[in-house]
């Protein structure tokens, strides 16, 4: 009779866990099928180049993650659960400090043609090392008109003459300068003002200038996610600038007014480093630099202080960010 009923229990309780274990292979299953499950077809990432007046499509690095990331079920679930948090992009960001780093820097020069002979030096300790590489004197020459506000970085950008008038980035959304500065009365100043967006890929070079010279202020730190800012993300989470890790400073000048400069954190940025010092800054001079990853810097210039250049506002409105240099002319004061 014991016998009889220990059977029976056995074979109850393995009726249970095959049960259960049939529950988590099918659950495995569906993961395994949603994360191959076929990505949509993305258009190619143009921009145009100021230089050639051309048109060209951008190589995006780490583009099939990225996709991955905002159109597959599981990576969405992936970004939501880790990589938009802090301690990825730090932990991301220790690795490429390590010397061990050092192998990945000529396979990334080669891949996306970096000029290095523009750097000061040629031989670095780690992949960050040579990430966050200064540049000699005259590589980036800056304007030097008074009047002229010039690029604070490397990268990609995108103008608006009035906030208030233009949606940002995809129709249908209003940059709202409020939840960006977290700030109701200082934002009340740019909300019919202008804006320059200056998106910095991983390939561009990472430290950033001032655009107009002046006295500044403190820097002012705002704690958010990592959300990447490449155009991919932006073309489903265009709230991002919103909701990322960001810091700013005013610039106040006496023909542009008080211009915010704003860095803005994103996936495996492992830090944003101000390296200025002062109270008064000179235009042109280095702000800080982004460790790895893609980052952005937005200028807001207060209403009537700024007209951005033609091309730049055209190409926006056409759809198109224009590649631009540290130190290049993007408006003249009015």
């Amino acid at each position: 009779m014991i016998v009889y009923l220990l059977s029976n229990i056995a074979r109850m309780k393995l009726a249970k866990y095959k049960k259960r274990w049939g529950v988590i292979l099918i659950l495995l299953s569906a993961f395994a099928i949603l994360t191959f499950y076929p990505l949509p077809p993305q258009d190619p990432i143009q921009y145009f180049e100021r230089e050639s007046g051309q048109i060209k499509t951008e190589k995006v690095a780490g583009e099939n993650w990225l996709v991955w990331l905002y159109n597959n079920p599981v990576g969405e679930a992936t970004l939501w659960a880790l990589v938009k948090r802090k301690v990825v992009s730090s932990m991301y960001g220790n690795m490429m400090d390590r010397p061990s780093s050092v192998k990945r820097i000529q396979p990334f020069v080669e891949e996306y043609d970096i000029d290095l002979s523009i750097a000061k030096r040629q031989e670095f300790t780690s992949f960050n090392d040579f990430f966050t590489r200064k540049l000699k004197t005259g590589a980036r020459p800056v304007n030097d008109d008074s009047t002229i506000a010039v690029s604070p970085a490397d990268g990609k950008i995108l103008a608006y003459q009035n906030i208030a008038n233009s949606d940002f980035i995809i129709k249908g959304y209003r940059f709202d300068v409020a939840s960006f500065l977290q700030n109701t009365d200082l934002a009340k100043n740019y909300a019919a003002g202008s804006m320059v967006i200056v998106r910095v890929a991983p390939p561009d070079y990472h430290r950033f200038h001032f655009p107009v010279g002046g006295r500044v202020s403190p820097v002012t730190r705002i704690d958010g996610w990592y959300y990447s800012v490449n155009p991919i993300a932006l073309r489903d989470m265009v709230e991002i600038f919103i909701i990322n890790k960001r810091a700013y400073t005013m610039i106040s000048n006496p023909l542009f007014g008080d211009v915010i400069m704003a860095e803005v954190g994103a996936t495996m940025v492992g830090s944003i480093e101000q390296t200025y010092t002062g109270d008064f800054v000179k235009k042109g001079e280095e702000k800080g630099y982004f460790k790895f990853g893609g980052s952005t810097v937005v200028l807001l210039f207060e209403k009537n202080q700024i007209q951005l250049d033609d091309d730049l506002l055209r190409n926006t409105q056409n759809g198109y960010e224009t590649s631009v240099k540290v130190g290049e002319r993007i408006g003249i004061s009015k």
